[in-house]
């Protein structure tokens, strides 16, 4: 069990500290945040996935389903399962919690602690990453099949409450470092905590918890990139034509 909380805080902490730097925002942009008349142009200021930050969340992936064929991992799986089950721990807190990192976002602007998009702009943001990374699980859950640890159910791979947690972590980290990167390791801290406990009730390998933590980064990383692109067609269209004398 040690190995395994070693393991986990180390992937909670790269993350997070790996992706710092890519959150910073230069002081122009604090300028700009100050100007509502200027929305397009806060727009620009949106992270885009980058090498470094699309290196963490690809190499949880690329973990989970190399461990899927790799007998010496599913070893490693298999020996987590068995201590865990020892403690003979069941929980169903973990249904809720993988929604309290993404909720927080909005929970805290409520409480007047701004975050750095709007409302619609963070709400599109977040229903987008939740969307893509619905459907990326799912259709995977779909096509490998893979067996639960408790033998009930054959859509272990990835874990969908993980992804969901680490979706919500990633977008509370993104709105909220700016104002203090507390709020995005206790995101991940809650993230972590959510896909400990789905191994706990049995319901997933250490494979299938790492891999959803890799699809949730991601799909709120690319989210970020395509919200502009999305709310420019979606909300900044161009006035309509008004016929004028004068031009003819």
């Amino acid at each position: 069990m040690r190995l395994l909380l070693i393991f986990l805080l180390l992937t909670v902490t790269g993350s997070v500290n790996a992706q710092q730097k890519n959150a910073e925002i230069d002081t122009s942009y604090l300028f700009l945040k100050k100007q509502p008349e200027s929305p397009i142009i806060e727009k620009e200021t949106s992270p885009k996935p980058t090498i470094r930050s699309l290196a963490i969340p690809l190499a949880l992936i690329v973990y989970g389903t190399i461990s899927q064929t790799s007998e010496d991992l599913k070893e490693f799986d298999t020996g987590i399962k068995t201590e865990i089950r020892e403690k003979k721990f069941h929980t169903s807190i973990d249904n809720y919690l993988q929604y309290a990192p993404g909720l927080a976002v909005f929970g805290l602007n409520a409480a007047g602690i701004k975050s750095k998009h709007n409302f619609r702009d963070r709400t599109l943001t977040y229903l987008l990453a939740n969307f893509m990374m619905g459907v990326t699980v799912q259709s995977i859950k779909a096509i490998t099949k893979v067996r639960r640890p408790d033998g009930f159910g054959s859509n272990a791979f990835p874990s969908g409450h993980t992804a969901t947690a680490f979706t919500g972590a990633e977008f509370l980290r993104q709105e909220y470092n700016d104002v203090s990167p507390w709020y995005g390791i206790a995101g991940y801290t809650v993230a972590t905590a959510t896909g400990i406990l789905r191994m706990y009730n049995n319901k997933h390998w250490l494979r299938d918890v790492v891999a959803g933590a890799g699809f949730g980064i991601l799909s709120t990383q690319i989210a970020y990139w395509l919200e502009p692109k999305i709310a420019k067609v979606i909300f900044h269209k161009k006035a309509p034509f008004h016929f004028d004398p004068a031009n003819f």
